[in-house]
């Protein structure tokens, strides 16, 4: 009885904590700056100001920190526009004295925690305590016939 308990809670322990997908689909492409997403339009702009980072990742299966494009590929320069902050929008530069206009979508989390992982680690936790408190029950049970 006991090889088939320690079956079933290794079994558990494997269904309850699924692999997430290592494949992203996006809705548009975009570059990460100093924690900033942007989205990168087709509108050229050439009132470039000055450099203020680049790519420093890029996927376009999944999302990765820092500066990060699932677009453009790794050292592709991020550049202010004059007369525009750049909370609003940024440039990219796509090609020798061409730059695309990348308009502000949402910040960063870096805190950001998937809520689901922790459930169903409770979830097994709880799972475990009941599967142990039923078995010793039964054992105590049996001993006292």
């Amino acid at each position: 009885m006991k090889k088939s308990t320690l079956l079933l809670v290794a079994v558990l322990f494997v269904f309850m904590f699924p692999q997430p997908s290592s494949a992203t689909s996006w809705a548009y492409p975009l570059v990460v700056w100093d924690g900033r997403t942007y989205e990168v339009l087709d509108e050229y702009v050439t009132d470039i100001d000055s450099e203020v980072g680049e790519v420093t990742s890029y996927s376009d299966m999944k999302s990765l920190s820092g500066d990060f494009s699932n677009a453009y590929k790794k050292g592709t320069k991020y550049y202010s526009i004059k007369n525009m902050s750049t909370d609003d929008a940024i440039a990219v530069k796509v090609e020798d004295g061409k730059y695309k206009k990348a308009v502000f979508r949402e910040k960063e989390d870096e805190e950001r925690i998937d809520l689901s992982f922790l459930f169903v680690g409770i979830g097994a936790v709880v799972l475990t305590i009941i599967l142990f408190y039923l078995l010793n029950k039964k054992k105590t049970f049996r001993q006292k016939f």
